[in-house]
């Protein structure tokens, strides 16, 4: 165990997490989600249990967000909703992640299809536990460096 680390990031996460680098993508996805077929070869972790707050939580405590792109997070945006509509799961990430944001940014609703192609270039998926549909996110790393937010 290390002091300061949440326990839901597995050794294998963290691995991942150290392995990415600048502005790849990685993948919270919730239980339903088809994370082997999307990930074709590509890491999959499992967080059984999850759910996507905590996930989103532990991971952000120790991924920089991009800085340098107006959508360093995006989330599924949910079918037959416009645009402007969030899930209550999705209002929650959100809040949580916007304390990371810059000025001028946002996390961005992608088109359910338009995700999975998002998805299938990301550096890896983690499947949560999450039960709600559409509870799915993509996080861009960013870099930690002298004059740039850690």
């Amino acid at each position: 165990m290390l002091k300061g680390i949440s326990l839901l990031l597995t050794p294998e996460l963290l691995k991942v997490m150290m392995e990415m680098g600048h502005d790849d993508a990685l993948v919270l996805a919730d239980a339903n989600f088809t994370a082997q077929s999307i990930a074709a070869g590509k890491p999959v972790i499992r967080l059984s249990g999850v759910p996507m707050l905590d996930a989103v939580q532990a991971v952000s405590s120790l991924l920089p967000l991009a800085t340098d792109v107006a959508h360093p997070a995006a989330f599924m945006a949910v079918v037959g909703e416009s645009d402007s509509y969030r899930s209550a799961l999705q209002r929650e990430v959100i809040a949580l992640l916007a304390p990371a944001l810059l000025p001028g940014q946002s996390v961005e609703p992608v088109e359910r299809f338009a995700f999975y192609t998002r998805a299938r270039a990301a550096y890896a998926i983690v499947l949560t536990g999450e039960k709600q549909p559409f509870g799915n996110f993509i996080l861009r790393k960013g870099v930690i460096g002298e004059n740039l937010r850690p």
